[in-house]
């Protein structure tokens, strides 16, 4: 039994074909959309490619890239397919294309939903790799004068003031690592030589941030220095009061702004596959009603269209068994004792025979 049938008449199997050839031009403009929205959020990540470790993170913006110019080439071709089956003699030339069509394009918008799905699982592997491009930017922060290195002080400073964060985790990342360079060092102070010494590595670490990471809005001038020191700023209790310093990490903050972003392209992805599944379903409407009118041979009369031809359980037996006998296409048939005839067959010798020939009978 036909699943979801629908009894078609000419004038519906003509406004069917005339919608389905809009919308599929609508759907170009949906690949478009894809297309561009992959290619923005293959921007953002690039503009801070330093910032993170290498990683699978280009493969959500590539998968949307790749969709959305499949989408363009498929529903260009769909529209032109469905202008053609309004007439019945045109739809001939196609008959043999839209079923291979129909399927490509249901594994198409399947692609279109893993994409949107992939925005949403992508966080995780988003996150360690910003963890990881984190760590190895502050500690490289002080290299101005390494080749390869010197560019990172200045992507820090702009990222922390960018997007008012500091450090990686938080500010007392900056504690942990020599983030002054060892050419602005006076090697002749002497607490300077102390604190040098007092450390097992023989790094220079301070109880301070750079620069960039200070609220500009703060009435108190900023204190990026001895923050946990009371003593040695007047009128502050590093316990009690409010650091003028950004308190969120980079880490989070750059992790909460790609997954608004991802988010939002998701979200879009899901919207765009779900008018692509809506067309697919109008366009094997129009496939199987438009088959059904050739079978007849009335191509004024009425026709018959459906989703499946048989059930779903019907469908997916069917199915499972061509899978099944696709292994058994090139073995030897054995059944009920039969043999390939074939078989034990003997070669033609094309040498020389050593087969007498009988002589020809004389007349």
């Amino acid at each position: 039994m036909a699943v979801l049938k629908v009894k078609f008449t000419k004038t519906k199997r003509d406004k069917l074909a005339q919608i389905l050839w809009i919308l599929n031009w609508v759907s170009v403009v949906s690949g478009i959309i894809l297309f561009s929205l992959g290619f923005f959020l293959k921007i953002e990540i690039k503009k801070r490619n330093a910032l993170m470790a290498k990683g699978d993170i280009n493969s959500v913006p590539n998968m949307l890239i790749s969709v959305g110019v499949i989408a363009c080439i498929i529903n260009f071709l769909g529209g032109k397919i469905c202008y053609d089956c309004s007439d019945a003699n045109k739809f001939s030339r196609w008959k043999l294309v839209m079923l291979p069509y129909i399927i490509c394009t249901f594994c198409f918008t399947f692609c279109i939903l893993v994409g949107a799905l992939m925005c949403y699982t992508m966080r995780n592997e988003l996150e360690e790799s910003l963890y990881l491009g984190l760590r190895d930017a502050i500690k490289f922060y002080k290299d101005t004068d390494i080749p390869g290195r010197c560019f990172l002080k200045r992507t820090v400073d702009m990222l922390q003031i960018g997007f008012r964060c500091c450090g990686n985790n938080g500010f007392r990342d900056w504690f942990e690592i020599q983030w002054v360079s060892a050419r602005y060092l006076n090697m002749a102070s002497k607490e300077i030589v102390d604190r040098l010494k007092s450390n097992v590595d023989g790094k220079f670490l301070v109880d301070g941030v750079p620069f960039s990471c200070c609220n500009p809005s703060s009435p108190r001038p900023c204190i990026q220095y001895q923050l946990t020191n009371s003593s040695a700023h007047y009128n502050y209790n590093f316990l009690t009061e409010e650091l003028n310093i950004w308190m969120k990490g980079c880490r989070e903050a750059l992790l909460d702004y790609y997954t608004s972003i991802m988010r939002s392209i998701g979200i879009a992805a899901l919207l765009i596959w779900l008018f692509e599944l809506s067309v697919l379903i109008g366009v094997r409407y129009l496939q199987t009603a438009m088959k059904n009118v050739l079978l007849a041979g009335d191509l004024e009369g009425e026709s018959d269209g459906w989703l499946l031809e048989n059930s779903f359980v019907e469908t997916a037996k069917y199915n499972i068994s061509i899978i099944k006998n696709l292994g058994k296409a090139n073995q030897i048939s054995t059944v009920s004792g039969m043999n390939d005839p074939n078989i034990n067959v003997q070669n033609t010798n094309c040498g020389k025979s050593n087969v007498t020939t009988k002589a020809m009978p004389a007349a």
